[in-house]
């Protein structure tokens, strides 16, 4: 088992990578890792992600109330925001908050990153939808997010920027990676006419890969309806979902009506 000064040593590596990358600015973002039910490392506020060393990283409970820290640190503002995730999601192991150009991009302009162009982004991603504003450093935010939580790995935060998470930090990382790359593809592409996006049954085989790979995390592979409105929701629906939503008896007819509802909305039925 990796000790606690092993993991503070990654958070500030990976503090550093998003840093570097353009991210984040100044003092913006935050990290956290789960050590157990109620211990949690996190960043503190009022740091630069990309300067941070070891004894930076602040300790807290499931609350958000400081186990330990440093003189002169304290736990990340946006601590509540992390804690829900870990709340609602068990088997998350870390959280990224960042602010990517280009996804925080797509965020300012109320655009979701929904739709289908590479098969990376199809298979390790889904759709990445956009949480409703909320005040930074109030459940506000928390509030907004939790209800994507139980579908998705990643959202954007609408005028904010983006949020990940997964089974470690070096994963949660990844995503944001990933999120930022296909946000970029998504607007330079757009730029040279639109994209061309796969079509459903195209969706369908990536989908197909994703299972067979048994990736961790939720996605719209397990997915079968539409959340949240427009532009809100999956890529497809294929029928091989497991979210609950079939009833006894009519079964074909509701997958039937969701995939027609969810590829009109996204453009994929012309």
């Amino acid at each position: 088992m990796v000790n606690e000064y092993e993991i503070k040593k990654q958070i500030c590596d990976i503090g550093r990578r998003i840093y570097n990358r353009n991210m984040v600015a100044a003092n913006d973002g935050n990290i956290s890792v789960k050590l157990n039910d109620n211990e949690f490392l996190c960043t503190p506020t009022g740091v630069s992600k990309g300067f941070m060393t070891p004894e930076f990283i602040c300790k807290v409970d499931a609350k958000g109330n400081v186990i330990q820290a440093n003189s002169g640190f304290r736990p990340s503002s946006e601590i509540k925001m992390h804690m829900r995730v870990y709340e609602k999601r068990p088997d998350v192991g870390a959280v990224v908050h960042a602010h990517p150009t280009f996804a925080t991009s797509f965020a300012i302009a109320g655009i979701p990153l929904t739709q289908p162009i590479m098969p990376e982004a199809v298979i390790a991603l889904g759709c990445v939808p956009i949480a409703e504003y909320g005040t930074p450093s109030t459940t506000e935010i928390p509030d907004a997010v939790e209800k994507y939580l139980p579908y998705y790995d990643a959202v954007l935060l609408e005028n904010h920027g983006a949020l990940t998470w997964s089974t470690d930090l070096l994963a949660a990382y990844m995503k944001m990676e990933s999120v930022e790359f296909y946000a970029e593809l998504l607007y330079k592409s757009k730029m040279l006419g639109g994209p061309k996006e796969f079509d459903k049954e195209q969706i369908a085989k990536l989908y197909e890969i994703r299972r067979k790979m048994g990736l961790p995390g939720k996605h719209p592979a397990n997915l079968c309806k539409e959340l949240n409105g427009e532009g809100h929701g999956c890529h497809a629906c294929d029928g091989g979902c497991s979210c609950g939503t079939k009833t006894e008896g009519n079964e074909a007819e509701l997958v039937a009506q969701i995939t027609k509802q969810v590829m009109a909305q996204l453009g994929l039925n012309k």
